[in-house]
C-alpha cells in the first residue's frame, strides 16, 4: 500500500534504504568510500591483456573479481550481483534470492556477440519444449558452475541478475550510454511514484575493459593518451586534462516507498527528491554546443525536486576529464546557477575511480548519498593546473568536511543522453 508521505507534487516520497558498490578502489561501500575520501586512485596499468600496440594502457579495473571469468559479461554479472547483495543486505529487505520488487539494470549496450548467440542456439537444439529463447535460457542455466556466475548465455546479464536475486516481474535492461546508471535509478523512482511497487532494485554494472573497447574509445579521441604514472592521469577540470580513463564497477540501490520503509523499521539513507533526463540529436558522441540538453536536464531535475538552485550544497560532477565535456558541464551549471555556482563545491569521483561508463551514474549516486550522511565531500585529485575557463570550486586534491543536505548528481552520455538526480537527507 502506498504511503501518505507526499512530495510537493503529491507523489509518494522515495527513500534509499540499501547501497552496494564495487569499484577499482574497493569492494563494498565503506571500503570504497574510505579510499575515495582519502584521495586514493584505482587507476593502474592493465594486466588482463596485452597492451603493447594500444595508445592507452591504463584503466580502473576490478581484477580482483576476474578469476574464473572468461568474458566481460561474466565479470559484469559478478560485479552486479556483489553490489546488489550488499545493498539488499543493508536494506534488510526480503530474503536471499527473493527480492520483493522489480529490477532495473543499466548494462553495457553490446551484451552478446552473434558468434556466442549462434553457438548457444546450436547447443540448445531445435527441439523440445518452449521457443528458442526459452531453450537458450535453459541451456545457459544448465552450464552454470556451483557459484552461479558462469552464465553461458553471456549477454542476458539482466536475466542472470534477476534469477540470482529473485526480483519480481520481467527485468528491465537499459542503456543510455554514460547516463545509464542514473536512468536505472530514475525508472525505479518513477515505478514507486506511480504506485506500481513499494520497493525496487536499481543496478548499474559495467566491466567492459577489453582491448576492443580501448581501441574504440581511442578512435573517438575520448581516452587520455597518457600511460605514465597511471594514478595521475585522470584530472577532471584541470587545464591539462586530455581524456577519460576507462574503468569498471557496479552499484546497486534499494529504493522504497518512504512510509513502507519506515513502517518496517528500515534505515533511511536518503530520499531521491528529483529526477529528469533530456537528450538531443546533435551528434553520435557530442552534445549540442549550446549545452541546451544538459542545461535542460539540470533545470528539469531541480524543478522535479521542487528546489531552487540555491538549495544545492554540493554537485557530484559527471567530470570525465575530456576537454569538451568538463567545459560544457561548467558552462551549463553557470547557466542554471548563475554566479552563485562559484560558491557551490563540485568534485569528480572519476579522478580516482575512472569512468565506469554504464555504471557511472549509479556509483556516483551512491557516493553522493555518503557525502550527505558523513558531511564529507570527496576531492577531485590531480588538480594541479587550474583551467581559467572553468571557474569552479572543485574541492582540489583533499576531501572537505562540510554540512551537506542536498546533492545534485550529473550523468551525461555520448550522443547527448543526459540524466540528473537530486538527493537529500531524510525529511524531518
Amino acid at each position: 500500500m502506498a504511503g501518505t508521505t507526499r512530495d510537493h507534487r503529491g507523489r509518494p516520497v522515495v527513500a534509499v534504504t540499501g547501497i552496494g558498490v564495487v569499484s577499482s578502489i574497493g569492494q563494498g561501500l565503506e571500503a570504497c568510500w574510505s579510499a575515495l575520501t582519502s584521495g586514493q586512485s584505482g587507476i593502474r596499468a592493465i594486466s588482463r591483456f596485452g597492451t603493447e600496440h594500444l595508445r592507452t594502457r591504463i584503466a580502473g579495473a576490478v581484477d580482483s573479481l576476474w578469476r574464473d571469468c572468461d568474458t566481460a559479461q561474466e565479470l559484469t554479472l559478478r560485479a552486479g550481483i556483489m553490489a546488489a547483495e550488499e545493498a539488499i543486505a543493508a536494506a534488510g529487505i526480503g530474503s536471499p534470492g527473493d527480492f520483493p520488487g522489480p529490477l532495473f539494470a543499466a548494462l553495457p549496450p553490446a551484451e552478446l556477440e552473434w558468434s556466442n548467440r549462434e553457438a548457444l542456439f546450436q547447443r540448445a537444439g531445435n527441439g523440445g519444449d518452449g521457443d528458442a529463447y526459452d531453450r537458450m535460457i535453459a541451456a545457459a542455466r544448465a552450464q552454470n558452475d556451483p557459484g552461479g556466475f558462469r552464465l553461458t548465455l553471456l549477454g542476458y546479464v539482466a536475466e542472470g541478475l534477476a534469477d540470482r536475486l529473485g526480483t519480481r516481474g520481467a527485468p528491465i535492461s537499459l542503456t543510455t550510454a554514460c547516463a545509464s546508471g542514473a536512468t536505472a535509478i530514475q525508472l525505479g523512482v518513477e515505478a514507486i511514484r506511480r504506485g506500481d511497487t513499494e520497493a525496487v532494485l536499481s543496478i548499474g554494472a559495467d566491466c567492459s575493459l577489453t582491448a576492443e573497447a580501448m581501441v574504440r574509445f581511442s578512435l573517438l579521441s575520448a581516452l587520455s593518451g597518457s600511460s605514465d604514472d597511471p594514478e595521475l592521469v585522470s584530472k577532471p577540470f584541470s587545464k591539462d586534462r586530455d581524456g577519460f580513463v576507462i574503468a569498471e564497477g557496479a552499484a546497486a540501490l534499494v529504493m522504497e516507498d518512504y512510509d513502507a520503509a519506515r513502517a518496517r523499521g528500515a534505515d533511511i539513507r536518503a530520499v531521491v527528491r528529483g529526477i529528469a533526463e533530456k537528450a538531443d540529436d546533435f551528434h553520435r558522441t557530442r552534445s549540442r554546443p549550446d549545452g541546451s540538453a544538459i542545461i535542460g536536464a539540470i533545470a528539469n531535475t531541480l524543478d522535479d525536486a521542487g528546489v531552487e538552485a540555491g538549495a544545492i550544497d554540493y554537485v557530484n560532477a559527471h567530470g570525465t576529464g575530456t576537454p569538451e565535456n568538463d567545459k560544457m558541464e561548467a558552462m551549463s551549471l553557470y547557466d542554471v546557477f548563475g554566479d552563485a555556482m562559484r560558491g557551490v563545491p563540485i568534485s569528480s569521483n572519476k579522478s580516482m575511480i575512472g569512468h565506469t561508463l554504464t555504471a557511472a551514474g549509479a556509483i556516483e549516486a551512491a557516493f553522493a548519498i555518503k557525502t550527505i550522511e558523513d558531511g564529507l565531500i570527496p576531492p577531485t585529485i590531480n588538480y594541479r593546473i587550474p583551467d581559467p575557463a572553468i571557474d569552479l570550486d572543485v574541492v582540489p586534491n583533499q576531501a572537505r568536511s562540510a554540512p551537506v543536505a542536498t546533492v545534485l548528481s550529473n550523468s551525461f552520455g555520448f550522443g547527448g543522453q543526459n540524466a540528473c538526480l537530486v538527493m537529500s537527507a531524510e525529511p524531518g
